[in-house]
Formats: C-alpha cells, sequence, structure tokens
C-alpha cells in the first residue's frame, strides 16, 4: 500500500512540476503568507509510513525586505499524521505531531524565475513515541531537515507545487536514534 502511494505521490509531483513548466513567468516572491497541504511517505521496509500534513508558512524579515536577490527566510509552522505499523499487534498506528522548521529560499533567475529550492531546519513533537515494526524512535522529540524543489505558478505566483525530501532524527539525543527519511509532495496557496 505504502509502495504504490509513494510512486502515486511520485508521478503526480513530476507530471505537476513538468506541465507547471509551459506556463508564463510572473513576479514572485515569498513576502505573502501561505497555507499548505502535503502528503508523503517513507521507504524503509517494515517502517514504511505515510504521513500527511497541513501547516502555514510566515515570512520574515528584520529589515521588512522579504526578498533580497532571489533569496527569503520564512516560519513553516505544521500539523501532521504519521501512520505505520504496529510494533506489537501487527496492525496500524496513527501518531500526532506538531512542529516548526525555519525555512530559506532561493528563487533562480534573482528572483524572477518561478522555480525555486528550500532548506530548513527544525523541530517536532510527536503525542507518542514512534514505534514501527522497524527502526523504533526513542524520544517524541525530534529535529528534522528539509530540502524541497519547486515551482509557482497562477495569478502573482501565488500557487505552488514543490517536492521535499524531509528527515527526522533526535540527533543521538537518546537510543535507538534510527531516523526516517520521508518524500512528500505540498500544495502552497499564497493570499
Amino acid at each position: 500500500m505504502t509502495s504504490k502511494f509513494s510512486v502515486a505521490c511520485a508521478s503526480l509531483g513530476t507530471s505537476l512540476l513538468l506541465l507547471l513548466g509551459a506556463g508564463p513567468a510572473a513576479a514572485f516572491g515569498h513576502a505573502t503568507p501561505g497555507f499548505y497541504v502535503e502528503g508523503g511517505s517513507t521507504f524503509q521496509g517494515g517502517a514504511d509510513a505515510d504521513a500527511w500534513a497541513a501547516g502555514a508558512v510566515l515570512p520574515w524579515s528584520p529589515s521588512g525586505d522579504y526578498t533580497v536577490d532571489g533569496r527569503s527566510f520564512a516560519w513553516d509552522l505544521f500539523a501532521s499524521q504519521w501512520r505505520s505499523p504496529e510494533r506489537l499487534d501487527g496492525g496500524r498506528r496513527n501518531y500526532a505531531q506538531i512542529g516548526v522548521i525555519a525555512t530559506w529560499r532561493y528563487r533562480f533567475d534573482a528572483g524572477r524565475s518561478p522555480w525555486f529550492a528550500d532548506a530548513g531546519i527544525g523541530g517536532t513533537v510527536m503525542n507518542h513515541i514512534y514505534r514501527p515494526t522497524e527502526r523504533p524512535f526513542s524520544s517524541t522529540f525530534q529535529f528534522t531537515e528539509v530540502l524541497g524543489l519547486g515551482r509557482s505558478f497562477g495569478q502573482r505566483g501565488g500557487h505552488e507545487v514543490s517536492m521535499r525530501v524531509q528527515h527526522f532524527s533526535n540527533a543521538g539525543i537518546k537510543k535507538p536514534n534510527p531516523g526516517a527519511n520521508f518524500v512528500r509532495l505540498r500544495y502552497l496557496y499564497r493570499f
């Protein structure tokens, strides 16, 4: 089930990014807040998990100049749910998660391109210790790092689609610390 979901997400994301490549360029910025939904999966054998998230992206700049030469910064606040195989009874278990990520964005062509790359680092907390059939965590707190590539489209670039790779681990604070890697597809709307 998880591998079919992952293939579907990857295919949909690639198709959307290719289709969006044909659109005209617009004035793109990172200066307005946005809301997003995203979904994805891990690819870790018996520890496969699906995740869904909803969040808000809040641009921030100490000077008020939100985009400089294509570079910008935003806070990413999210709530998500992981669903994974249960270690004890063989069923599936849901885990709730909240987090915040400091995100840096680079928009190509000095900010004129619809294409962008994101990188971020942050922290998350889950409602239970994540304990799938393989690779269980040892703490509810996790650090997270994310890399993404995407494209803005629509009037004023108000819509975005991106593919993201996200890692979660506790950085060795407590053992075991196997970490989990997700591939996610995100749709964001800026207002």
